[in-house]
């Protein structure tokens, strides 16, 4: 977990913990035309997962990183909640490929009331990241396996939705088309 920084939120002990989730191989990407594995794409200076993890530090929240190889995006998620046990406040499931993400929405996320198990926020009227679990969803997270990612316990939980006004939690960077998207959308506020 990240070690503690200066800019860490006072009540971050509470909160749920981010996990960041960069294992995966990056195939459409490169099926699409990429040269690089996209999570070390340029993204206006730096990569795609600078970008993220600039997002993630700048919230205040504590933070994991999980970048070993793992076959499947839910043996990313259980990987992460096994190495963050002690995360009383949960966990918000964050893929790395979300690079415009804003950190303000990250805070957000992390202390909407919570009136089930898992928080799903959504961008005009699409589903984003990341999603928030409460501690008491960690055994199924940690169970977690093959390329469906947190869906299982998605369902197998209350889910309440957030609408937020972040396009960054939607704006995933699976395809070439989708860099050159969110370029222009960083060049548009930066």
């Amino acid at each position: 977990m990240s070690p503690p920084t200066p800019h860490m939120l006072p009540d971050a002990d509470h909160l749920p913990v981010v996990l960041v989730l960069a294992s995966g191989r990056g195939e459409r990407f490169l099926a699409s035309g990429g040269r690089t594995h996209k999570l070390q794409a340029d993204l206006c200076g730096a990569t795609v997962l600078q970008r993220t993890l600039d997002a993630v530090q700048a919230s205040g929240l504590r933070w994991h990183l999980e970048d070993a190889g793992h076959p499947g995006m839910g043996d990313s998620i259980a990987a992460a909640v096994r190495a963050t046990r002690d995360a009383a406040g949960g966990w918000m499931v964050l893929p790395a490929d979300l690079p415009l993400v804003q950190p303000d929405t990250l805070v957000t996320i992390a202390r909407a009331p919570m009136d089930g198990d898992v928080l799903v926020p959504w961008f005009e009227g699409q589903r984003g990241h990341p999603v928030r679990f409460v501690a008491r969803c960690g055994e199924a997270l940690a169970s977690l396996q093959g390329n469906q990612g947190a869906a299982p316990a998605v369902s197998a939980h209350k889910a309440i939705k957030l609408v937020v006004n972040d396009a960054g939690c939607v704006l995933d960077i699976d395809t070439v088309d989708d860099l050159e998207r969110a370029r222009a959308a960083w060049r548009g506020t930066h």
